[in-house]
């Protein structure tokens, strides 16, 4: 196949790469790799270095470390044209054994990033990468090391970061990522608030998630969205607080936002489970007008 011709941006080399090292097929994720090498030329390389972490990593899942090893040679040398000097030997002495198959990754991880020529792209493709899957100790390694050389993280890793940590439930983590790591570097946007308030409605948070929806109306250039509204809608009537989503629910429509059907069922059947039918047909009504068609049960 002529990988060239077929896929011609990295992020098909990434999807095609992760496919090929998910079936096993080894040697043609290699060939893959290698057919990568004639775009450094012409766009860089920077981004590529997730793809051949892949590589990388599934060559040790199917303990082929001294393949991994010999690959990552060839990829400081070509793929990442970095300096002779960055040729250091790869020291997997510790990990002889293959059992600690883990920490063989972290080193080829680390030695991507050390070995490569320091760029944004690169730091910020590899960090965000890691939180990912979610290795946020190896993906902090990045992050500092990528501050360390005056490169500033993008809203980007942020988001990456405030995801990986609402993923293991860690939001208290998420929020001041937010408020402290944010603030410092970059402004933060409303993407990263939307995911924060997804894991605090999640963690049964709603009204937390409602002052931080205050907080953005605040911010410079955060302004909450659909999305935004609707995730703290949701939130609250998964806690029986429908009297609350009945007042955001207000917000959204100020702004010209339009829930959907599903958001206007919930709110109206639990504003009637409640006692509160005066509000509930206030929101049939709205529905109706916007020529939505409620379940019949509402």
């Amino acid at each position: 196949m002529n990988y060239q011709g077929c896929y011609p941006n990295k992020e098909s080399y990434r999807i095609l790469m992760k496919g090929l090292c998910k079936d096993g097929r080894m040697n043609e994720a290699a060939h893959l790799l290698y057919s990568m090498f004639w775009r450094i030329s012409q766009k860089g390389s920077g981004e590529d270095i997730v793809v051949y972490r892949t590589l990388l990593c599934a060559l040790c899942d199917n303990r082929q470390v001294e393949k991994a090893v010999e690959i990552h040679g060839k990829i400081l040398r070509k793929g990442l044209k970095a300096p002779k000097r960055c040729f250091q030997h790869l020291d997997l002495s510790q990990c002889s054994s293959g059992e600690d198959i883990e920490g063989t990754k972290r080193l080829i991880n680390e030695a991507l990033i050390r070995g490569g020529i320091p760029s944004l792209a690169s730091y910020s493709a590899m960090a965000i990468d890691l939180y990912n899957e979610g290795k946020i100790s190896e993906a902090k390694k990045v992050f500092i090391q990528m501050k360390e050389r005056g490169f500033r993280p993008t809203n980007l890793i942020f988001e990456a970061k405030v995801a990986a940590l609402c993923r293991r439930g860690n939001v208290d983590a998420a929020v001041k990522v937010i408020e402290q790591e944010m603030e410092g570097n970059c402004l933060p946007n409303v993407m990263a608030y939307n995911i924060v308030l997804k894991g605090l409605c999640n963690e049964r948070k709603s009204v937390v998630a409602v002052g931080y929806l205050k907080k953005m109306a605040k911010k410079l250039g955060c302004n909450a969205d659909k999305e935004t509204y609707s995730i703290v809608v949701d939130g609250l009537c998964r806690e029986s607080r429908y009297l609350e989503a009945s007042q955001v629910l207000q917000e959204i429509l100020i702004k010209s936002y339009w829930p959907c059907v599903d958001t206007y069922n919930i709110l109206t059947r639990g504003l009637c489970s409640v006692g509160r039918q005066y509000e509930s047909v206030l929101w049939l009504e709205e529905m109706i007008s916007q020529s939505m068609k409620p379940e019949l049960s509402v």
